[in-house]
């Protein structure tokens, strides 16, 4: 499970950090809190938060290289995988984003609702890019 500090979160949905607050003061995202004491938003409720809303997510910069141009920052908010094959959503401002990928990869990313992603889109295939070796919160 991937859990997101408020600025991160605020970050991955174009908002200010209190906008993040007053969201989980009225209840409308959870609120967890990390071995330091800081409070957290778990990132499946982000990611169903985010699909629900459509908030456009800023282009972050994050430390990866590709030939890919057409880079979209998001979150994973649907994984559907059977033995071969899955297919995996991403809401990325306001767009989904949809990618068939083999269920090995799926794995090896530890995608899941919630895992902070890149889809790079080039042609008509996408990737989906997440930094390092881990599926824990790139943006930490």
């Amino acid at each position: 499970m991937t859990y997101l500090r408020i600025r991160d979160a605020a970050e991955l949905l174009g908002v200010s950090d209190d906008t993040v607050r007053r969201w989980i003061d009225t209840a409308a995202l959870p609120v967890g809190k990390d071995a330091s004491g800081r409070k957290t938003v778990d990132g499946g409720a982000l990611a169903q938060y985010a699909r629900e809303h459509a908030i456009r997510v800023p282009q972050t910069s994050m430390p990866v290289q590709s030939s890919a141009r057409n880079r979209f920052p998001g979150l994973v908010t649907k994984v559907v995988s059977d033995s071969v094959m899955a297919h995996v959503e991403m809401q990325c401002g306001p767009f989904t984003v949809a990618s068939l990928m083999s269920a090995t990869a799926v794995r090896e990313l530890g995608l899941e609702p919630g895992t902070v992603a890149v889809a790079s889109v080039k042609a008509t295939m996408v990737t989906v890019e997440i930094e390092g070796s881990s599926a824990e919160n790139p943006l930490a």
